[in-house]
C-alpha cells in the first residue's frame, strides 16, 4: 500500500473538496479512533495513529504532522488488515476530491484573439471588467 501523502492530508484537513473533503476528513478521524482489529485477539496494536491525528489536528497545515501521521497510518495498515482496507478505499475516494494538484495543458488557437486570454486552472472569481466592444 503506498503511503497517504503529507499534501493529501492537509489538502483534506483543511478542507478542500468542500463537504466531500470534510466528510473523508471525519471517516479518517473514524478509523484512526477504533480500536484496532488485533486489539480482541490479545495482541494490541502499538501504533494507532491517535497521537499524531491528535497532533496534525491541532496544526492542519503543518507539513511535518501530516507526514509523522502519514507514517503512522502507514505503520497501523501494516499490521491491522481491517485498518489496511478501509485505508485503501478512503486513499481512492479522495481521488475524487479537487485539491488543485495536477496538470493544465493550454492552447490557443483560431487566430488573433480579441480580448484576455486565462491560462491555468480552477479559476474563481474572475472579472476582467472590459468595456464593451462596439
Amino acid at each position: 500500500m503506498d503511503p497517504i501523502s503529507a499534501s493529501l492530508l492537509v489538502a483534506v484537513a483543511t478542507g478542500a473538496g468542500g463537504e466531500a473533503g470534510r466528510q473523508l476528513w471525519e471517516s479518517l478521524r473514524g478509523w484512526v479512533r477504533r480500536n484496532p482489529a488485533d486489539e480482541a485477539a490479545g495482541s494490541p496494536v502499538p501504533v494507532t495513529g491517535e497521537v499524531e491525528l491528535a497532533s496534525f489536528s491541532e496544526a492542519p497545515h503543518d507539513v511535518e504532522r501530516a507526514r509523522a501521521l502519514s507514517e503512522a497510518l502507514s505503520c497501523r495498515a501494516e499490521q491491522d488488515p481491517l485498518f489496511r482496507a478501509s485505508l485503501m478505499q478512503w486513499q481512492q475516494q479522495t481521488q475524487r476530491l479537487h485539491t488543485g494538484h495536477g496538470d493544465t495543458d493550454n492552447t490557443v488557437s483560431g487566430g488573433t484573439q480579441n480580448g484576455p486570454v486565462v491560462q491555468g486552472r480552477d479559476f474563481s472569481g474572475i472579472n476582467f471588467n472590459a468595456p464593451g466592444q462596439g
